[in-house]
């Protein structure tokens, strides 16, 4: 959304309303420009990643006509993925994201500046995955020949390693 906005297309500024009110983009907006973005020639040659999308079922039966290899599903307890959202802090200077326990900033200033998203907070993360359980069987039943589970719950390099090796499998399966 936020490559549509910069570039001064309609959709990038219709979605920038609602982001800045604090609300949804509507799927119709979401849904258009995740498609242009699939259609463009490097996404067609070298493939694609969508992360956290599709939300709903509506938006993975919009996206039919682009069927992943590989669907991951990152498995993590709501308490981890509380504490991990809630700790987020992202560096207004570098655009650098860090977290207040598992990547503090190195030096006393750059704390200083660090500021938390308006919705990294308790209460409305918990809002999210509670819209984010409404939905998810439905959107994982577009997806089920193409599911690979992941324990998000352990390091991020131990998340890389699980991925890494699905993604090494299914490219020698295509050779």
């Amino acid at each position: 959304m936020r490559a549509h906005y910069q570039e001064g297309t309609e959709n990038g500024r219709r979605a920038k309303e609602y982001m800045d009110k604090g609300q949804l983009v509507p799927n119709e907006i979401v849904v258009t420009m995740v498609k242009e973005r699939l259609m463009r020639p490097d996404s067609q040659e070298k493939g694609w990643l969508l992360d956290g999308y599709p939300r709903s079922l509506s938006q993975a039966v919009a996206l039919k006509e682009f069927q992943p290899d590989l669907f991951i599903l990152l498995e993590v307890p709501e308490e981890i993925l509380v504490e991990r959202v809630v700790g987020r802090r992202l560096d207004p200077v570098t655009g650098r994201i860090y977290h207040l326990k598992y990547s503090p900033p190195e030096t006393d200033e750059i704390a200083a500046r660090l500021t938390q998203r308006f919705d990294d907070t308790e209460e409305k993360v918990k809002l999210r995955l509670h819209t984010h359980h409404q939905n998810v069987e439905s959107v994982l039943s577009m997806y089920k020949d193409t599911i690979f589970q992941v324990d998000g719950s352990v390091s991020k390099e131990e998340v890389f390693a699980q991925i890494d090796g699905a993604l090494t499998q299914l490219l020698e399966a295509k050779e």
